[in-house]
C-alpha cells in the first residue's frame, strides 16, 4: 500500500481491485496490510472501504485486535 499512499484515486482503485479479485477466487477474508506507522494510511484504507459503492462488496470490516497494521475484510 505504501507506494500508492500519496494518491487517493490509486488507493481506491487498489482496494477495489483487491476486493474483486478476492471475490472472484472465493476468498472468505481479505487481509489488507497498511502497516502500523502513524495510522494515516490505515485510516485512508478504512475510509475507502466505507464508501457506499464499495460497502456493497463485503459483509464487514475489522481491524485485527492483535495487530493494528492489519485490516480484515470479510466478504459475502
Amino acid at each position: 500500500m505504501h507506494p500508492i499512499f500519496r494518491n487517493n484515486r490509486d488507493l481506491d482503485v487498489a482496494v477495489r481491485q483487491a476486493l474483486f479479485r478476492a471475490a472472484a477466487t472465493g476468498v472468505d477474508v481479505l487481509q489488507i496490510i497498511p502497516g502500523k506507522g502513524t495510522g494515516k494510511l490505515r485510516d485512508r484504507v478504512l475510509a475507502s472501504l466505507a464508501q457506499t459503492h464499495i460497502r456493497k462488496l463485503y459483509a464487514r470490516v475489522e481491524t485485527d485486535p492483535d495487530n493494528a497494521g492489519r485490516i480484515l475484510v470479510h466478504l459475502r
